[in-house]
């Protein structure tokens, strides 16, 4: 006789594919205008995991790399973990990405483009895996991060009007 499984709620299902934040990549909106975004899995290793849920990572100065076909993520730094003693990694260690091969080629093609970069917008868990939002940008001027500030300043401004009327 075959037991079955108990059914699962809507709440509990949208609870356990809920995407849980660990960190934010803010220098990357300010730093270059997003063309395209992408969702990679992580490989990891050991207690990397751990240190990841305790949100003991940066990931502000990470960057990507297309190499033989295959995407690498480099400078991310996870802390090593308390309790891993020997099972602890280099914590600047380069780490794998997971993607597919037509996304891997799409975005070789667009960094051979000049201007063009890959960089990590935030990490989090997703039905426990660790992914990443990455996405292909292009670096801004000067002027460009100057005009962007006036922009959301002048809508800032025009929030504050609006909430005064009323």
């Amino acid at each position: 006789m075959k037991k079955e499984k108990p059914a699962i709620s809507a709440e509990a299902e949208k609870e356990r594919n809920a995407r849980k934040q660990v960190t934010y990549n803010r220098k990357a909106r300010h730093e270059y205008e997003i063309m395209d975004t992408y969702d990679a899995g992580l490989v990891l290793v050991g207690t990397e995991v751990k240190s990841l849920r305790a949100g003991r990572v940066n990931i502000a100065d990470a960057f990507c790399r297309i190499e033989h076909d295959e995407a690498w993520l480099y400078n991310m730094h996870v802390s090593p973990f308390d309790q891993g003693n020997r099972f602890n990694v280099e914590p600047l260690r380069k780490r794998k990405l997971l993607l597919h091969h037509w996304q891997i080629e799409e975005i070789r093609v667009k960094m051979e483009q000049k201007g063009f970069a890959v960089v990590p917008l935030s990490l989090y868990f997703q039905r426990g895996f660790a992914k990443m939002e990455i996405a292909l940008g292009k670096g801004k001027k000067l002027w460009d991060k100057r005009e962007t500030i006036a922009e959301k300043d002048q809508e800032r401004e025009e929030r504050r009007r609006a909430n005064s009327r009323e």
